[in-house]
């Protein structure tokens, strides 16, 4: 019996609303690996924001790839992680791309009230959307074993 998720399942299951724990290679220090909000949709690219002059945006500029998991933390307890190239870095849009990220995690009230709160902290850097296509997968779905 494979605890791997089907496609449909896994896509599934990124796209619901998880914090997302993003690993970037930092030789030769050990990877930076942080919690992120991002969005997906199934068969899409997986986006990210941060700013640009960040650890985060400069080690994803420079290395162009970065790994990211999700996981159920109660039982019956599930994980996806996803690898792949970043396709693009474009500067992130506060209507297109940050209040829709603030709505997804937080809802539209507490949502508009984050993109309010940290207008200020963007006017100093810039946010940059990140894109990246997933191409290596690993996923499990323990309810599979155990029938929970």
């Amino acid at each position: 019996m494979t605890l791997a998720m089907t496609k449909s399942e896994r896509e599934t299951f990124l796209a619901a609303v998880h914090i997302g724990v993003i690993s970037i290679a930092d030789h030769p220090r050990a990877p930076l690996t942080v919690p992120i909000w991002y969005d997906y949709r199934p068969g899409g690219e997986l986006c990210l924001i941060t700013e640009r002059h960040s650890r985060k945006g400069r080690l994803l500029a420079d290395l162009q790839r970065f790994s990211l998991c999700v996981q159920e933390e109660a039982p019956p307890y599930k994980y996806v992680s996803v690898e792949g190239p970043v396709v693009a870095i474009e500067i992130a849009d506060v209507e297109r791309d940050l209040r829709p990220m603030a709505h997804r995690y937080l809802g539209p009230e507490m949502g508009d009230r984050y993109v309010a709160a940290t207008a200020e902290e963007r006017e100093r850097g810039e946010s940059v959307l990140v894109r990246m296509t997933p191409e290596q997968w690993l996923s499990a779905d323990y309810s599979k074993q155990y029938a929970l």
